[in-house]
Order: structure tokens, then sequence, then C-alpha cells
């Protein structure tokens, strides 16, 4: 394979269950990154959170390039770039939120790293303790007067299908959003210029690698674009039915090196 970059998803895809890269698969980056292969990261998290995390994982000084908050930022080590695009309209977001107020959820807006959230519930604790990035509760009304990158409604599990069907009758014809399920717990609106392959598009221009060149892993439905749209899409046995079906390869799960494993056989 002519692979000049990998670019990977991080949770349920370079993490495993306990929330760590293995060592295996931190070996396998080292010699990806010492054939001159771009290593980075495309994630829904956002580029603060991620950088305050890149040391506990163990891959601290292996990262080239963060595609974050699903494709809305990008922070490159290499040549210097930190940039933001197309942030939703506070207004809109107060709607969404007024949308689902009924519903038992809470909602999440990741930046700066933290997690600032309307209210403390078990949600926003929970997804707090298993990103291991920190939560605030502040009065939205005062938070939101300034565009934000997305926003998450954060739902049990069993309540999803509830959150998708409610999804299906929002609408607002001043402001266009997308919304997506991103985690067992996660549904997130986000402008709909806004994805993966937009942001990693970002990234290849500026180092001059084609996207035939770029090799991604993934896992959920909001990698489904990117592994559609790169040269060699790779999903873990974990991800999703719909992002499966657009695999150019299907490896082993986040707990048993799946990726460790591909780069091992493939790209090395």
């Amino acid at each position: 394979m002519n692979i000049k970059a990998i670019m990977c998803d991080v949770d349920g895809t370079l993490l495993t269950s306990e929330g760590v890269v293995s060592k295996r698969t931190v070996d396998a980056i080292k010699k990806a990154r010492e054939k001159g292969i771009l290593f980075g990261l495309s994630t829904g998290r956002d580029v603060n959170s991620i950088q305050t995390l890149l040391k506990e994982w163990g891959i601290d000084g292996l990262v080239d390039s963060i595609v974050g908050t699903g494709g809305a930022e990008i922070y490159d080590y290499v040549l210097g770039v930190d940039k933001q695009s197309y942030p939703l309209d506070g207004k809109l977001i107060q709607e969404i939120i007024n949308h689902y107020k009924d519903m038992d959820v809470n909602f999440a807006i990741p930046f700066d790293g933290i997690l600032f959230a309307p209210k403390d519930d078990e949600h926003i604790q929970n997804l707090s303790r298993d990103d291991k990035v920190p939560y605030q509760v502040v009065d939205f009304n005062e938070f939101l007067k300034e565009p934000k990158p997305k926003v998450m409604i954060v739902t049990d599990p069993e309540q999803m299908e509830e959150v998708v069907e409610r999804s299906k009758t929002f609408h607002n014809d001043q402001y266009k959003s997308a919304a997506l399920i991103t985690a067992s717990t996660l549904f997130e609106y986000m402008d709909p210029r806004i994805s993966k392959t937009y942001g990693l598009k970002q990234v290849m221009e500026m180092h001059g690698i084609d996207m035939k060149e770029v090799c991604t892993f993934g896992d959920a439905d909001n990698d489904y674009d990117m592994t559609l749209n790169a040269g060699v899409g790779v999903v873990m046995a974990n991800g999703s039915e719909k992002t499966k079906s657009v695999a150019n390869y299907v490896t082993d799960d986040n707990d048993h090196d799946g990726i460790a494993k591909f780069i091992e056989n493939y790209i090395l």
C-alpha cells in the first residue's frame, strides 16, 4: 500500500475499552512514523481535551495532526496550524435544546477542553468520567451568546432510539444543521458542511498528500464519510454496520490490537 498518512478515530477505535492505547498499537504507530508516514487523530472530541490526554494515552509526541470536533477543528503540530470552521449559532443550539426539553437527556458542548452543560445530572457526570474530560455547569443563555462548534445530546443507550425519532421533527428555516449518532450515549448536531472528511482534506492538502494515500481507522456512524473517502478505509470489528458497509477492510476490535495488526500486515 502506498500510504502516506494514517488517521485514527479515538473512542472505540484507538482506545481500548479501558481508555488506553495498547503497547502493540503504540509500537506500530512509532514504526509507521519512522517510515515517514504522518500519524493523526480524527475525532469528535475537541482539540484541547485531546491535547491534555495524549501523554496519559502514551502517544504524546507521536501525533502529527488532530482533526477535532468531528472536522470543525484542525491542529497541526508539524505546520503549526490551528483552525476552526463553521460553528453553530447559539440561537440554533437553544432551539435544539428546547426541542428535547421534555426528555430525560442532557446537553454538552465541548469547548476549550471542558464539557459545558446547562444542568448537572448522571448523564454529564458519566460522560465526563468516561472521556476523562472535566465538565462545568453554566448559564446557557450567556454561554450561547457566541457560536459554538457543536452540541451533543447525552442520554442512556436505551433512550437513543427515541432521541433519533424526535430529531426527525426538528427543523429551522434560518439555520442549517446535521445530526447523527456518534456513540451509544451521544447524538450530535453540527453544521452540515462539517465532517471528518472535510477536516481530513484540509490537513492532507496542507501536507501535499492525496486522499487516496490516506488510511483511516474508525468505528461509529460519524466515521462513515471518512471511511468512504479515504484511499483505504478500515473499520474495527466493533464498528457500526453502516460504517462497515463502506470499509475496504474490517480489522480486529479495539480490545484486540486491530489497528496494530493492520499496520503491521499491510503498511509496514
